[in-house]
């Protein structure tokens, strides 16, 4: 249903226009909208009551004109509008016609992203997917994309973001958003066949620096890979779930994480967490990544930034190259494993990622735990 504060602002314009007084009251008697004191339509609610009751669109009782507000025929509001004269009918009626269509407006949007929702979380038979999609007016074989929006808080105001997310494109009818839970919101946006990866970032970024702007919260974004079917569209969407994962577990501090660029994270987020515990403990032959101390890790993730380039990584860390191959030599005798060798580079480089995949899920599962309890 439509917001009230639309429905007041809608109001406050046509009052702007015509300096005539009205109000929007429902079938509960409800006064959802007004541009003046509501003392001045108190008097007025019997008459509202026995008025849906009636056949009559429109009747004028003690100085003040009432018209209904149709919704699937059936009416659910009255516009009430001070003044007895013709110039004052023209105008209610008017309100009335006007408040009418912002309803089909919204309800058309809400249904429309109600199925995209629902399209989404694989809640519709393949046979009706374009069956509605065809009630709707929505085209089939379009590329989209999905974008997933995520804050940390769980104080994100919903209604707010969508309207900030739609207010970013101009195709607002082409593109679908909805709240997905209290800080998720998913946005589905048509794309040109043209445009390239980064122009798909490009847009996540603006998406992010929005919201954050505006709601001051941490925004993160991330992006499925495009498709040409509204069947496929779901699957964008999983991906997109799988990069915000996989992103808070190797990329944190990224605010856009795009599925396409996971890379080996998106590998190693597939493996059975037994066979991980394994890996990491034959490679290190017993040694866990705690004996191993915290500026050895940091210096170790620095040279591989550095494409394992001992003079570029001293420089970068501001160290003598003597003091970084001593801590590599000590490194080496801990886990049997020479970095500046590229096999065991790359085999310590998927250790580590390995190690972040099960800290990060066995935090999940005590903070799931805690809730429970």
């Amino acid at each position: 249903m439509i917001s009230g504060q639309v429905l007041q602002n809608t109001l406050e314009g046509i009052r702007s226009i015509t300096l005539k007084e009205m109000s929007v009251i429902d079938r509960d008697g409800k006064e959802l909208a007004v541009t003046a004191d509501s003392r001045l339509f108190e008097m007025q609610s019997p008459e509202v009551f026995g008025f849906f009751n009636q056949a009559a669109e429109s009747q004028l009782v003690n100085g003040c004109q009432f018209f209904k507000v149709f919704v699937n025929g059936i009416p659910e509001m009255v516009v009430l509008i001070r003044g007895e004269d013709e110039e004052t009918y023209r105008i209610g009626k008017m309100t009335a016609f006007h408040v009418q269509n912002l309803i089909t407006a919204y309800k058309e949007r809400f249904d429309r992203d109600n199925f995209v929702k629902n399209l989404l979380l694989d809640n519709l038979l393949l046979v009706d997917i374009y069956s509605r999609a065809k009630k709707l007016k929505i085209e089939n074989n379009v590329r989209r994309i999905v974008y997933l929006i995520e804050a940390d808080a769980d104080t994100l105001n919903e209604l707010a973001a969508i309207e900030i997310i739609r207010n970013i494109f101009p195709e607002k009818n082409r593109d679908f958003v909805a709240a997905v839970d209290k800080t998720s919101i998913i946005l589905v946006k048509e794309i040109k066949q043209s445009d390239t990866s980064e122009e798909i970032e490009q847009t996540g970024r603006v998406l992010c620096e929005t919201l954050i702007a505006e709601s001051m919260l941490n925004i993160i974004v991330s992006i499925g890979t495009p498709v040409n079917d509204l069947k496929l569209v779901s699957g964008s969407y999983k991906e997109a779930r799988m990069a915000m994962e996989v992103g808070k577990i190797f990329s944190p501090g990224e605010t856009v994480v795009s599925y396409e660029k996971l890379g080996i994270g998106r590998l190693i987020y597939h493996m059975p967490k037994s066979l991980c515990r394994m890996f990491v403990n034959e490679v290190l032959s017993g040694t866990t990544l705690e004996q191993i101390d915290e500026e050895t890790i940091a210096t170790v993730n620095e040279f591989f930034r550095c494409s394992l380039n001992i003079s570029e990584t001293a420089r970068k860390l501001i160290i003598h190259r003597n003091t970084l191959v001593y801590r590599l030599d000590r490194l080496q005798k801990i886990t049997g494993l020479d970095l500046r060798e590229f096999d065991d580079a790359v085999l310590f480089y998927i250790t580590l990622m390995v190690a972040k995949f099960l800290t990060y899920h066995n935090k999940k599962s005590l903070d799931n735990a805690n809730d429970k309890m």
